[in-house]
């Protein structure tokens, strides 16, 4: 019925609407007494079972719910306290998929009615929840309450400490301040201290399992980042809450209690993202997906009945881009979270802190790159060729994929260890945004030989190619290639020509000098310019001269 008012923009709940809602709520009551009474008269052994506190809590919360609309500030404190501790012991007595359904019945109705109250009452802000169900809780003649500290004491503590507990079951303190950047200021929130709080204490849950089950499947480590991604919610929803109440209550910006929760809101919002990014490189594997191995599968048992079938079979190319695209959607993600951190309060003016979420932007904007063929190399914006070289390789297009390794490269330098945190990226083994010089280190170390090999890989195809064209061309056999390196498998078909054609052959080289006979040389005689007696006396010598035989060769040729 409130919510119907509210959305018909009346101006709140009065007159018969308040009145007949007070009716209600106290006949609801009456049916809860008179079921209290009769669980009771059954259980005749004088304990009290869950079903008798499960009763008893819900009688409360309705009669808090009526002491809040009759504005009776103070028994609604003393009743929703009661129904507090009392959920509050039922959520750490069941299980984890059970704790939700309290979780929500806490959130949803009786935090904030306590909250409105002791905002009438005048009590201070920073009081925790915990603290007034401390102070207003009747624990005299009050067997329900007795009953529930008698298993779990721990229940109702003084101020400044959490009904939550860590893993190791002691209590969590909490936090009085909370540090951003290089600043430190205080929780005068307690909802966002205790939520802070419950955080830490799943933070040290999730540290504690990932160390002790370090063999565990990516898939099971991610899920386990569950535990902190609700609190770290829990707490963001805190601030905000909290925010809204100032501005409604007229504060101004410049305050110092709403610039102390606007870092606050900061802070546990740059949480969130770093937690979700922190699961996101879990799931994409060693290294944040740079490396990429292929899988052994196996058979199910029906299709394993030979010895033959029983032996792991590798993945298909279809479930290796599958893989591959679905690390491209973690990589989308993170790098769209990297993009909402700009538009929380005061990062933009944080010029070191900005120029560090882009170096963290352009190592994954990298890693994307390499791992999946989403677009081509035209549509690969801000530089994402990492995750898209991979899928080039398997679709056998080495040329896109060198492309886009060297783009990427190009990318990774952009994360330069100047403008990267030294810290490490995991924090008590479990792993969050941070990213180290470490990582970088070893991507552009990993990029580099890639860029090597597809670059050989490339120029082997233009080889293959070329000679391919060339054999299309000019079909000589080998024998008359001699001089050139085979670049692919040599063609058995085209040794030589068979049967052999006529051609000529050189035996030997022959050297002439044509000229010699037609160039007056000097001191050399032009031929048949002598005369006279010179030439007669020649001629005569030259018949004198007996006849030598001339010499045979071996194959009976003539040789001078």
């Amino acid at each position: 019925m409130k919510s119907t008012h509210t959305a018909d923009g009346s101006q709140g709940v009065t007159g018969s609407t308040k009145r007949h809602i007070t009716s209600k709520l106290q006949k609801a009551i009456r049916y809860a007494t008179h079921l209290l009474n009769l669980l009771h008269e059954r259980d005749s052994s004088g304990t009290l079972s869950q079903s008798l506190l499960e009763v008893r809590a819900y009688q409360q919360s309705l009669r808090g719910a009526v002491a809040f609309e009759k504005g009776d500030w103070e028994r609604c404190l003393r009743s929703f306290s009661e129904t507090r501790l009392l959920y509050t012991a039922f959520a750490q007595s069941v299980g984890t998929k059970q704790d939700d359904i309290f979780r929500d019945l806490l959130s949803s109705n009786v935090d904030p009615s306590m909250r409105y109250a002791a905002y009438q009452l005048k009590l201070p802000r920073t009081m925790s929840i915990d603290t007034i169900v401390a102070r207003y809780v009747r624990r005299a003649d009050n067997a329900y309450v007795s009953e529930v500290l008698k298993s779990n004491p721990d229940l109702l503590q003084g101020p400044g400490v959490s009904a939550t507990n860590s893993g190791t079951g002691k209590p969590q303190d909490v936090p009085k301040t909370i540090q951003w950047r290089s600043r430190t200021v205080d929780l005068e929130d307690a909802s966002t201290a205790q939520a802070l709080a419950s955080l830490s204490a799943a933070e040290a849950k999730l540290a504690s399992f990932l160390s002790a089950n370090a063999e565990l499947d990516l898939k099971s480590k991610a899920a386990a980042y569950d535990g902190v991604l609700l609190p770290s919610q829990d707490a963001v929803d805190a601030t905000k809450t909290a925010v809204d109440e100032l501005t409604a209550e007229g504060v101004a910006q410049g305050d110092p209690r709403m610039q102390s929760l606007q870092i606050t809101r900061t802070a546990v919002n740059y949480n969130v993202v770093s937690w979700r990014i922190g699961r996101n490189r879990v799931l994409c594997g060693e290294h944040d997906g740079a490396t990429f191995e292929n899988e052994m599968i196996r058979k199910p048992k029906k299709q394993r009945a030979s010895a033959e079938s029983k032996s792991a079979q590798e993945e298909s190319n279809g479930r290796q881009l599958t893989r591959l695209k679905e690390r491209v959607v973690l990589y989308d993600s993170t790098i769209q979270s990297l993009e909402s951190v700009k538009d929380f309060p005061g990062v933009a003016a944080d010029q070191v802190f900005v120029a560090e979420l882009e170096a963290k932007k352009a190592y994954f904007s990298s890693l994307r790159c390499v791992i999946q063929n989403i677009r081509t190399i035209a549509g690969a914006d801000h530089g994402r060729c990492l995750a898209i070289a991979r899928s080039h390789t398997l679709r056998g297009s080495k040329r896109n994929a060198l492309a886009l390794l060297a783009r990427a490269l190009e990318v990774s330098s952009q994360s330069s260890l100047s403008t990267l945190s030294s810290d490490q990226s995991t924090m008590n083994g479990a792993t969050k945004l941070e990213v180290g010089p470490k990582q970088t280190r070893f991507l552009k170390d990993l990029l580099e030989r890639l860029v090597i090999q597809y670059r050989a890989l490339v120029e082997l195809e233009e080889m293959e190619s070329a000679a391919s064209k060339a054999k299309s061309t000019n079909p000589l056999p080998l024998i008359e290639r001699l001089d050139e390196y085979p670049s692919k498998v040599v063609d058995l078909t085209n040794l030589v020509r068979y049967p052999p054609k006529i051609q000529p052959v050189p035996v030997k080289p022959i050297f002439l000098d044509v000229a010699w006979n037609y160039i007056d040389y000097p001191g050399r005689p032009r031929k048949g310019a002598t005369t006279g007696a010179d030439g007669k006396a020649e001629q005569e010598a030259t018949k004198s001269e007996p006849k030598r035989e001339a010499k045979k060769g071996w194959f009976g040729f003539g040789r001078s």
